[in-house]
């Protein structure tokens, strides 16, 4: 049970279980899986044995930002540590309707145990220690930060729109509303969430930031969509949308940029081995399920599309079932990036340029059609492999790690370090 879907008895039991030494309850305790309250009792009951633990879990307590609210309270308070762990498989149920979820196997204990076994389908390690992301690295826990720890450029969250499908058009229906009132052709941008960004078909959203109400008067069609978007806004349950219902003209959240910008989308297949990204010219507006980064030049989309940012990305984003669910705060504020020589730097623009030139071969494909993994064009993929080779070679990882995991290892190491300078 997700803390969403938790009734109030549920959400009462966690508040009792995940408490302080003084009973308090943690700051997100009311915010975690309902499963967690067993990892903190048997944590408890553990204490001062030799008794060990494991659980199948939703996978969800080893991803995003539940790991150190989940996690943090029962190293600290208790001494745990992992044993041996699974990693995501998904379990498939017997039912009638093949209901099916994503999950994880952990043995934990406090006492003694130096050997600790990392499983992966058919394939078993023994490493020196599994951290709460089930990764053979140090144990650290990666905090929500507002700001990156490096000197990069901010991802910005794209502009929620709240407005019932009011403000938001279908080419069909841009078409329709042009051919009544021509006239209102200026107040219409294109406009994307994360499926239209990947798929590559935008709609378009009326953006009426400094609209003169006397041309609004002008278009009887525009103004029905505003209404319809103020008794939208007056029904909702929620105060803060029903006060968004005074300026029915604007999203809920306005965002747009006034440059062109690197497109990140929040929601991606786990089928993809890199999350598609692009750059977007200024008039398009981000809804979102985009994430925006305005004033990235070539380096800073190289080094996202590589293969050391997407290992990162694997180990710490959250999920969607299976999905990657990308988090600026958690995945990209806290991702550490290397100092390039200028050599390297340079060599880096070289191989971003290269990935765009690439997909530049294929005009008619859909990022989606690009980075499937049965249909990815072979002149795509040697540009990602170049680029990748540049950047590991920027990290002083090329030619010395052999694999993700090892890779991820490293990248925990330097999270570490720039959170002691932060």
């Amino acid at each position: 049970m997700g803390y969403s879907l938790q009734i109030k008895s549920q959400k009462e039991d966690m508040l009792n279980v995940y408490v302080d030494e003084k009973g308090k309850p943690y700051k997100k305790a009311g915010k975690i899986d309902y499963v967690a309250a067993w990892y903190f009792k048997a944590s408890q009951y553990m204490q001062g044995t030799n008794v060990r633990c494991a659980l199948v879990s939703t996978n969800s307590i080893t991803q995003g930002e539940q790991v150190a609210d989940v996690w943090q309270p029962l190293y600290e308070r208790f001494g745990i540590h992992i044993d041996f762990a699974h990693r995501t498989f998904r379990w498939d149920s017997e039912s009638t309707d093949k209901a099916h979820v994503h999950v994880v196997i952990i043995g934990f204990s406090t006492g003694n145990n130096s050997k600790r076994w990392l499983y992966n389908g058919a394939d078993k390690q023994q490493v020196q220690n599994i951290n709460p992301y089930l990764v053979a690295a140090p144990t650290v826990f990666i905090a929500s930060h507002s700001k990156p720890l490096c000197n990069v450029p901010v991802m910005l969250n794209g502009g929620k729109p709240a407005e019932g499908g009011n403000l938001i058009l279908t080419i069909e229906e841009k078409n329709e509303l042009l051919k009544a009132e021509p006239q209102g052709e200026g107040f219409l941008r294109p406009f994307m969430m994360g499926k239209d960004f990947i798929d590559r078909k935008p709609r378009y959203c009326l953006w009426l930031v400094g609209a003169k109400p006397a041309e609004l008067k002008k278009c009887p069609h525009i103004l029905k969509r505003i209404e319809a978007v103020r008794d939208f806004r007056l029904a909702s349950k929620k105060e803060a949308t029903r006060k968004k219902a005074d300026t029915p003209t604007l999203f809920d959240e306005v965002r747009e940029c006034s440059t062109r910008f690197i497109a990140l989308p929040k929601v991606s297949s786990e089928q993809r081995r890199y999350i598609p990204m692009d750059y977007l010219d200024a008039d398009i507006i981000p809804g979102d399920k985009l994430f925006m980064i305005p004033n990235a030049g070539l380096y800073n989309f190289g080094i996202l599309m590589s293969n050391v940012h997407m290992a990162w990305m694997r180990a710490v984003c959250g999920r969607l079932k299976s999905d990657y669910s990308y988090s600026n705060t958690i995945v990209y504020n806290n991702f550490p990036w290397p100092t390039p020589t200028d050599k390297q730097r340079a060599a880096i623009e070289q191989t971003a340029q290269g990935i765009l030139d690439a997909r530049a071969l294929y005009p008619d494909s859909s990022l989606a059609d690009l980075y499937d993994p049965v249909t990815m064009p072979p002149e795509l993929l040697k540009a990602h492999r170049a680029n990748d080779k540049a950047v590991m070679q920027a990290y002083g990882f090329w030619g010395k790690l052999n694999s993700e995991s090892e890779c991820v290892a490293e990248l925990m190491k330097m999270y570490e370090q720039l959170t002691k300078e932060n």
